[in-house]
């Protein structure tokens, strides 16, 4: 069964209470905080990231995912100083391989990551979401020239070196889609944008260790038929991670939605799951701002997240109830 999971940062906070009071077993985590490491030491060592997963699990969560990077525009865009990120990577990962910590979320995002025109755009009930207009976002001005052809190159170059230490620390890659899934911006080239881009990416070095994160509202940006992504990579055991979100809008300009009221047949992705019998961890993302929340950090407010949480509980039971009564 599909497992909830909810992206806790580092530092303990009512946050971590709610999501146990909500009943998540499984957290989704950063890197250490600069207190978990000593002299000498950076975040992809082996002693922080152990002080930061007895936390975890001190607090009644088993760290599934870690869903942070080091340092990576120089790999990304083939600059001096990448040969030092790489090594962070491979530190990080052999250390998660030792710690039993089975999936690494990374991007592919040169120069910006994620990025939203909006963050506080009206949603049901005066809630506030976080949205992206295109038209808006070509006034700024021009970014640094990347040009997708040497993004491509230079993940493969990188995955080549990366999933040989994957696979002997027993450890996923799992690559985020580009957020907007959309190239270029502002100059910027993004090759994560399209469910042909990422099978490309999966053939590129064939392994069980270099997967994806399905995070559904990039991909509902670039599909009209989600579950069908869903078992395509499913069906080859590509999907390691999922993003459980839904977004209003096209690729050009969207909003992000609650739950229960984007352009996704949810249920029937929650079906999908099931169906390929993926029992990897799933997390809810990008929620609303609801009254009595602050909206300081857009798309992550606490009480929205206690909605999406029960609401896909909700969805799993049906789903896999289901099943059992077939």
């Amino acid at each position: 069964m599909i497992k909830i999971a909810e992206y806790l940062p580092p530092n303990p906070s009512p946050l971590w209470k709610l999501a146990k009071q909500a009943g998540v077993d499984y957290a989704v985590g950063g890197l250490p905080l600069p207190s978990d490491c000593g002299p000498n030491e950076t975040p992809y060592d082996f002693m922080p990231l152990l002080r930061m997963k007895k936390r975890y699990e001190d607090a009644g969560f088993k760290l599934a995912v870690i869903e942070a990077r080091p340092p990576m525009d120089k790999i990304m865009r083939g600059l001096p100083g990448k040969d030092q990120e790489i090594e962070w990577c491979i530190t990080l990962i052999e250390n998660m391989g030792r710690l039993e910590i089975p999936v690494w979320c990374y991007a592919w995002m040169a120069v910006m990551n994620w990025t939203r025109t909006s963050t506080s755009t009206p949603s049901r009930g005066g809630s506030l979401v976080t949205s992206f207009d295109l038209s808006d976002y070509e006034k700024g001005p021009p970014l640094p020239e990347v040009k997708e052809e040497d993004l491509w190159q230079n993940l493969e170059d990188f995955l080549r070196i990366m999933v040989p230490v994957a696979e002997q620390a027993g450890v996923k890659l799992s690559a985020h889609p580009d957020d907007p899934p959309l190239s270029p911006l502002r100059g910027v080239g993004r090759i994560l944008t399209s469910v042909e881009n990422f099978q490309r990416v999966v053939d590129m070095v064939p392994s069980d260790y270099n997967t994806i994160t399905l995070c559904q509202g990039n991909f509902t940006l670039m599909t009209d038929d989600l579950p069908a992504v869903i078992r395509h990579f499913g069906r080859q055991g590509k999907i390691s991670f999922v993003h459980f979100r839904d977004v209003k809008g096209d690729v050009r300009h969207f909003e992000e939605a609650w739950h229960d009221d984007g352009k996704t047949d949810m249920l029937a992705c929650m079906e999908a799951y099931r169906d390929i019998g993926f029992e990897g961890v799933l997390r809810p993302d990008h929620v609303p701002t609801v009254e009595g929340d602050s909206n300081e950090h857009a798309g992550y407010s606490s009480f929205g997240r206690l909605y999406a949480i029960g609401y896909i509980r909700g969805l799993r039971e049906a789903v896999y109830r289901q099943k059992r009564e077939a």
